[in-house]
């Protein structure tokens, strides 16, 4: 299999990951330095600066996290307040995509590498939506500005779907993932997010989840997500 992939299903590196250590130099297979699309036949020794590095055998993890503002969703333990230490699930784990540390709501963690890179593919246009309040009363003006593209970051948004929730809170379905995205797009608008809410990723809710709580994904859950992402 490609080493990219390989890689990803050892539960460790994400294929993001895994190009950056390619780059370096810090991949080998039998002891040459790996290239990029490299092939992993069956008994090869793949190793990361000289530590080997071999396929999981435990079973894959799949949760569900209300992360509650102030955690960081990084897997460095050396950040205060890493949702890896605050999850303290007993098996390796690592999060899929990321909400900054001032904002909250859901955030899916997994062992799974494959998973991880079919949902953070921008082309897959998965859907994930948002609830967000703001300083100023929301218009239909703004919801329409929203939802039509906004420039930020030398680019300019995809289309997305915007709808009124209250006097200055509205909900937003997006299928791409800029940095900061929707806080960038706000203030392009002139809108100050007051707070920020992941409520859905694809077919995962927030219902029934108390912030700061995780719960493990279940069977119908997972059987839809894998079903959606086998298909692309």
């Amino acid at each position: 299999m490609k080493i990219d992939k390989y890689m990803s299903r050892t539960g460790i590196y994400p294929r993001r990951e895994t190009g950056r250590l390619i780059q370096a130099g810090r991949i080998t297979i039998n002891g040459t330095v790996c290239e990029k699309g490299a092939e992993v036949e069956t008994g090869d020794l793949v190793a990361v600066d000289g530590q080997p590095v071999s396929l999981s055998q435990e079973e894959f993890v799949y949760l569900a996290l209300n992360k509650p503002v102030g955690i960081t969703c990084t897997a460095a333990r050396e950040v205060e307040g890493n949702i890896i230490d605050y999850v303290n699930y007993p098996s390796r784990i690592f999060a899929v995509g990321r909400l900054d540390k001032q904002s909250e709501g859901l955030i899916l963690m997994t062992n799974d590498g494959d998973i991880v890179n079919k949902i953070m593919r921008s082309e897959n246009r998965h859907e994930k939506e948002y609830r967000v309040s703001v300083d100023k009363p929301v218009t239909p003006e703004f919801l329409q500005a929203m939802s039509a593209g906004v420039p930020i970051l030398g680019t300019v948004t995809k289309p997305c779907v915007t709808y009124p929730v209250d006097e200055q809170e509205f909900g937003i379905i997006l299928t791409q993932g800029l940095n900061l995205q929707i806080r960038r797009m706000c203030k392009e608008l002139g809108q100050r997010v007051l707070r920020l809410e992941r409520t859905r990723i694809m077919n995962i809710t927030l219902d029934g989840l108390a912030r700061g709580e995780w719960r493990h994904l279940t069977r119908e859950e997972l059987d839809e997500l894998l079903a959606t992402l086998n298909r692309q």
